[in-house]
């Protein structure tokens, strides 16, 4: 691997550590926006999330093969500093993980969202707003009201 790719690689592991720390933030975000019904907020995430998960699977797909290259060179005929930076490795996997661990949490809470409205709409839909009243001159003035 010449130094050239190798740089090249590295600025690309580096991008994408970043854009998982960026999409973790995100993450704590639309959780954030979804606790507190923001609605504008939680759509801007999501688009944000969307294009950075882009970005990440073409990185993922530009590096991947450059680490396997790696790994089956031997290690006695390569100076492995050269081809993988090890701290850069372990922080893109203590990333991953922390963004694992983030996107159980948010799945987890969309679930449960999408549970309670599934619940309100049957609560709502089962009730039409008809009431039967007695009848008679006076009695037709009464209303009822429901505040949400």
């Amino acid at each position: 691997m010449t130094a050239i790719a190798v740089e090249d690689r590295n600025v690309k592991t580096a991008e994408y550590l970043e854009l998982l720390r960026s999409l973790a933030s995100e993450m704590e975000k639309a959780i954030h926006a979804i606790a507190h019904n923001a609605l504008p907020d939680l759509e801007e995430s999501v688009a944000s999330q969307q294009i950075m998960s882009n970005r990440l699977l073409v990185l993922a797909v530009e590096i991947s093969p450059s680490l396997k290259s790696h790994s089956a060179v031997s290690p006695a005929s390569v100076d492995p500093p050269a081809f993988v930076d090890e701290d850069m490795i372990h922080q893109v996997q203590t990333a991953g993980d922390t963004l694992q661990r983030l996107n159980r949490r948010y799945a987890a809470l969309l679930q449960h969202s999408s549970r309670s409205v599934a619940l309100m709409a049957s609560l709502f839909s089962s009730y039409k707003g008809q009431i039967k009243e007695a009848s008679g001159p006076g009695l037709n003035h009464q209303t009822w009201s429901c505040r949400m």
